[in-house]
């Protein structure tokens, strides 16, 4: 009996070693299978051509668009000036103390992306994401140099020749210029456009600039040539997020497989023999054309990025066929629910597509067909409303904003100085804030404080209760102030009063309010 357990027990260990031998020869991520998506045709590939155009134009064009602000501020119309910390956006100049601005921006294109998930899905990744544009751009040279799907595998699958030598080469030279213009694009953002591309092209501009065109070189070339796909499955965390944006009221691309089921490539021949055959006539143009290599029709998957080409494939066949089109489509889970119910009516599991069919093969009118107005729904209406609310919390904010500012600092030592007179003398650093680009003329003023004066160092004026004191363009001016009040005048203690700067020409004004030290007892 010992024996016996004792070989069971050998046994058990020589099959727990094996299989630890087994998990540890296999390699912890799955092999890339390459991708060769075919290109498509029809009206979200069309759509798809139009936000590309847009977003490239864009992004490479805005740099070199000019808008006048006068003799004093750049005149590039987007600018991040990070030497002088503005940022320029056509007639919106943002200084580093309103970043609430950039804040709100951000959140709106927050909200922004989650109304535009809970109503359409993944549209963001499928349309306008800068990796599915770019992308996009390279597959254009890729078809353009190497030909189409099928000549594409055929050429990877070649041993290597001079003819395939100077494709890869021919593609993979103007993928790296269109990367290098992607990275030099984006410096043009701070700094003078035109200025800095001479400074570039002469060496003469800045470390950090050829850095930053190095690097963005880098990850839009390995990025949107060589992974493709793999950013969107393995490095974005948006398709795992998504999944809480969504509820049965937003669209899809969905296989009605209600319709399609049972598919088959002879559906003549299956229906001759009295069986029941879907729409789907499994050609594979829906794979073919998708750039992440998914099937549609194994249902909804993380990897899809909803560009709905699949959509126009399948459109095309049904064409060909003499069928509706919509078997794949922008469709609802609760809207797909129905007409799976509907096809599944009998009480049996199975799909009968003839169920949803009249006698002239045309879909049933019992067919739920999508109704925009569900998008109206609690969760929408609460993603605009909150997307809207702060959009024209902004735009108030920029229209009533004062472009003048005062700040004032208290002398800390001493506190108080007692002059020869017997009055008392306060010193104050202040800060006028000029956030024009223009010069002006800002008058400072006391407010409170009875019989007291003001002197300020470098302005050559007597002394008095108001100063006129210039101010360059978009520039900050310190100033050093003295008050002084004559003893019959001082309070005990700490006394308030108000500094007021204004600009006459504008009526723009700003108080801060100081106190004046003076001693306990006179």
């Amino acid at each position: 009996m010992t024996d016996t357990s004792s070989q069971i027990s050998d046994v058990e260990q020589f099959d727990a070693q094996a299989v630890n031998a087994a998990w540890a020869r296999k390699p912890l991520y799955e092999a890339r299978k390459k991708i060769f998506p075919k290109r498509a045709s029809g009206q979200f590939r069309k759509f798809k051509w139009i936000i590309m155009a847009l977003t490239l134009g864009i992004y490479y064009l805005t740099p070199w668009i000019r808008w006048d602000r006068g003799p004093y501020a750049p005149d590039q119309a987007v600018l991040v000036d990070l030497a002088n910390r503005r940022f320029y956006f056509f007639f919106i100049e943002i200084w580093p103390q309103e970043f609430i601005y950039v804040a709100g921006l951000l959140v709106m294109a927050g909200f922004g992306l989650f109304l535009v998930t809970s109503v359409v899905g993944r549209a963001w990744c499928g349309y306008t994401c800068p990796q599915t544009v770019w992308v996009d751009l390279f597959l254009v040279v890729e078809r353009a140099i190497e030909g189409e799907r099928n000549q594409r595998m055929k050429l990877d699958a070649a041993p290597w020749s001079s003819g395939k030598l100077i494709k890869r080469v021919s593609k993979h030279t103007i993928w790296l210029f269109i990367a290098i213009a992607t990275g030099g694009a984006w410096i043009f953002y701070f700094a003078d456009a035109p200025t800095l591309l001479v400074d570039a092209m002469t060496g003469k501009a800045a470390t950090v600039a050829y850095l930053t065109v190095a690097v963005l070189t880098a990850t839009t070339y390995v990025f949107g040539g060589l992974l493709r796909e793999q950013v969107c499955t393995y490095m974005c965390p948006w398709p795992r997020i998504q999944a809480a944006m969504l509820d049965e009221s937003s669209l899809a691309v969905t296989y009605n497989d209600w319709r399609g089921e049972p598919r088959s490539r002879h559906a003549k021949k299956v229906k001759a023999q009295g069986k029941v055959v879907g729409d789907c006539v499994d050609c594979n143009a829906c794979v073919v054309v998708c750039p992440m290599g998914i099937d549609i029709r194994d249902g909804q998957q993380l990897e899809c990025i909803t560009c709905a080409l699949c959509i126009d494939a399948c459109d095309s066949v049904m064409d060909k066929i003499g069928k509706p089109r919509g078997l794949i489509s922008y469709a609802t889970l609760s809207e797909y629910s129905e007409n799976m119910a509907l096809a599944t009516a009998g009480g049996t599991t199975d799909i009968n597509p003839d169920l949803v069919r009249g006698s002239d093969g045309k879909l049933s009118e019992k067919i739920r067909q999508f109704d925009w107005r569900v998008i109206l729904r609690f969760r929408t209406l609460v993603y605009f409303s909150i997307w809207a609310l702060v959009g024209i919390g902004l735009l108030v904010a920029l229209g009533a904003r004062d472009r003048l500012g005062v700040n004032v600092l208290h002398d800390r030592n001493p506190q108080f100085v007692r002059l020869s007179d017997g009055s008392i003398r306060n010193g104050y650093t202040v800060k006028l804030l000029n956030m024009i680009p223009e010069p002006r003329v800002i008058f400072l003023s006391l407010e409170g404080l009875p019989g007291a004066t003001m002197s300020i160092t470098g302005i050559d004026q007597p002394e008095g209760r108001s100063f006129a004191i210039p101010v360059d363009p978009d520039r900050l001016r310190t100033v050093k102030v003295y008050i002084r009040q004559p003893l019959s005048e001082v309070l005990p203690g700490k006394t308030a009063f108000r500094l007021v700067a204004a600009d006459k020409g504008s009526n723009e004004t700003d108080t801060y309010t100081a106190s004046f030290d003076a001693p306990t007892e006179k």
